[in-house]
Parts: structure tokens; sequence; C-alpha cells
């Protein structure tokens, strides 16, 4: 048992501790070596801009709005209507009116919806582009997000996928609130580091990330059975030895949810996702690259930590229950709040500008420790549980929850 409590004190401190040190040298080096495009000054190339949609009425035009303020201007846009039930295929006609003077406009009607990857694949098989940029219908981009991203296709021809940085734009709830700490804290710093670290990340961000079409096409395009078509096709062309890097300069504002049981359903799904992929790709801990088995070993060991963990909980509440005693490290306590701590500041510094982050928010940490060992315990065990009872359930859409 005392080897149980330890690695499940352990594991979290040393991983932060990795992604941290791996994410504030990442940043040095972004600042000390910027990525220069080597197709400067060469003709621009077609990129297309997917959009699928279902459901999307009250937030569709936002997201062309904010595409065509782009500062590239050499796109087209295709609309993918998935078997939406509200006006969502109205709007897209007037948008289609609206911006067909601007640039080439598409619209490809999915009847019935077949989920998210099935609207991706119909879409890109009418795209042009030499790179497709995907955006989610409820965020919007920033005007720059597309040049940091073609540069990281022209430095390295290999690159088949980039992820750009998703920013929180809902902050209305508390709960809004500590999922911007989450995104800057958490994930910002995690991408950061596994990309410094091991030179791959876990995921690719589906709601704003840009693929070589050739390399799509060589991975044969997005997964309809996966649950989460952005993990999936991140492995996939690993697997097929194309590199995927992250651009947190290229961003996008998205909304979060706002609703416990939303946001649980939503780990979950990503949770769910990233069981399937380390099944799918469990050969590759013996055959893949060194830097694809720690990231591998990682999501293993979180999966296991979770497990632990849940046991570790259980059984410590069963002794205060029998005991009356409540047995707190506070050493333990400090140096998990400490490294936390450490943690968001690093991520304030390098989103405080981008993300609109102010210090008060910090002030919310103290909660959000709390929180986060909650919901995402509790997503990781449900997926995993859904994952061995149900293995065969596949994607599919369901209208998110837009926040309060």
């Amino acid at each position: 048992m005392r080897t149980l409590s330890s690695f499940v004190i352990l594991y979290p401190v040393i991983v932060s501790m990795v992604w941290i040190i791996g994410s504030v040298f990442f940043s040095i080096q972004r600042r000390q070596v910027p990525l220069i495009n080597l197709h400067e000054g060469k003709p621009a190339d077609l990129v297309s801009v997917l959009i699928p949609a279902h459901n999307e009425a009250d937030t569709l035009e936002n997201v062309v709005v904010s595409v065509a303020d782009m500062t590239y201007s050499k796109i087209e846009l295709i609309l993918i209507n998935d078997g939406s039930q509200d006006a969502t295929l109205s709007v897209m006609r007037r948008l289609v009116q609206k911006y067909k003077q601007q640039f080439p406009i598409k619209i490809v009607d999915v009847q019935p919806n077949k989920g998210k990857a099935n609207a991706l694949n119909q879409g890109a098989q009418i795209a042009h582009g030499k790179f497709l940029l995907c955006l989610d219908a409820d965020c919007y981009v920033d005007r720059h997000v597309l040049e940091p991203m073609l540069a990281q296709f022209y430095n390295n021809p290999r690159v088949g996928a980039v992820g750009g940085k998703p920013i929180v734009r809902n902050r209305t709830s508390i709960l809004g609130r500590l999922e911007l700490l989450e995104y800057v804290g958490v994930i910002d710093i995690i991408k950061r580091g596994q990309a410094f670290v091991t030179g791959h990340i876990t995921t690719v961000s589906g709601v704003v990330v840009a693929y070589r079409k050739e390399a799509l096409a060589d991975v044969g395009w997005w997964n309809t059975d996966a649950i989460t078509e952005d993990i999936d096709v991140t492995w996939r062309l690993y697997h097929h030895q194309w590199q995927v890097v992250y651009c947190p300069q290229s961003v996008a504002w998205i909304l979060v949810p706002e609703h416990i049981k939303d946001l649980v359903h939503q780990r979950r799904r990503w949770a769910r996702g990233g069981f399937e992929v380390l099944f799918r790709n469990r050969g590759m801990l013996v055959t893949g690259r060194l830097s694809e088995q720690w990231v591998l070993l990682d999501m293993i060991l979180s999966a296991l930590w979770a497990i632990s963990c849940a046991f570790v909980t259980l059984f410590y509440l069963m002794m205060v229950a029998f005991t009356g005693d409540l047995i707190m490290d506070g050493v333990i306590l400090f140096l998990l709040l400490l490294i936390s701590l450490v943690q968001f500041i690093i991520g304030y510094t390098d989103s405080k500008k981008s993300d609109f982050i102010s210090w008060q928010d910090l002030l919310l940490l103290p909660l959000y420790v709390v929180f986060y060992w909650f919901i995402n315990l509790i997503s990781c065990l449900t997926a995993l549980g859904s994952f061995f009872l149900d293995p065969k359930h596949v994607g599919s859409w369901r209208s998110p929850d837009r926040g309060l």
C-alpha cells in the first residue's frame, strides 16, 4: 500500500516537473530561434478551410467572419452541414452569398449525419488546397492564424499536421474560469513540454489544426470509427513517419462547457479516445521511435495513476471512517500546491497577452487543484470502464454545451 501511495503522489510531481522544464525551454527556443518561412517571396499556396457543422446555426457565422478577416487571403472555404436539424444549412447559404466575391465558398450537405470524421472526409474530397485548415464551428480564429502554421510546413516537408492553441473565451462562470486555468496552466504547458522533450504531442486540438493534404491521403484520411478523430489521426500520422508539431502562435477562441455534466461528458470522450489510440498503437511501444514510446508510456502511466488514485482514496476514506483520524501530510500538500503554482505562473507568463488572462485568475488555483483532480479522475475511470464494456462504440455528433 505504501508503494501505491508513493506512486500516486510522486507520478504527478515528476511528470509536472518534466513538462514545466520542457515548456520553459520550448519558450526560450521559440524566442531565440524564431521560425523562418522558407516559402517567403514565392506564390502563395491555396489553403482549404474546412468547417464541419451539426446544429451550429447560432455560432457558424462568427467563425466565418473571423476566417474572412484572416491576413492570409489565398483560401477557399468549405462548409459541411452534417445532418443538422436547425437552420445551419440556411445560414450556410446566406454566408455563400455574403462572401462569394471574397473567396471561393462551397457547401457540402451530408444526410444523415455520421459524425465529424465523416464530415471532414466529405469536405476534403472537394478541397483543392495543398493544406487544410480545420476549424470547429463554434470558435473564431486570430487574424494571423495561418502564417505560423504554414511556416512549420515549409520548414520541414515531413510535417503532416500543425496543432494550434485553443483559448477559452466564455468566462462568465466559475467553471469557465477554471477551464481557462486548465488550458493555460495544464494543456498548453503539457504540449509545450512534450514538443520540446520528445518532439511529439499526444494530440492536435481538433478545434484549430492544419494538415498537409498529402499526409492525410497517405494515412487514409480521418477514421470514422474513432470517437476522437483528432487523437486518432495524430497517431496514424506518426505511424506513417509524419511529424506533428505544436504552434501556440496560431490561436482560436473557443467555447467550453459551463455545466458539470457536459464537462464530464467531454473529458470522458477525450479519455476514451486516448485509450482507443493507445490500444490501436500498442505495437509502437516496441517498434515506435523512442519519443513515441515515451508519449505512449506516459498515457499508460496516467491511466494506472487514475486507477491507483481511486483505490488509495477509497482506502483512505475507509480508514477515516473506521478510525476517526484525519491524517494529512502537510509536506506533500505543500509540494503539490507549490508545483501547481509554479506551473500556472509559467503558463500565465506565456499566455497573459494572447489569452487576456490576469493575475487575479490565479486566485482560483486552490479550487482548480481539487476541480482538476476530481473531474479528470472521474472521467478517466468512467472512460476506462466504457472502453472495456463497449469497445465498438464509434464517434458521433452531440449538440455541445455552449456555456452560460
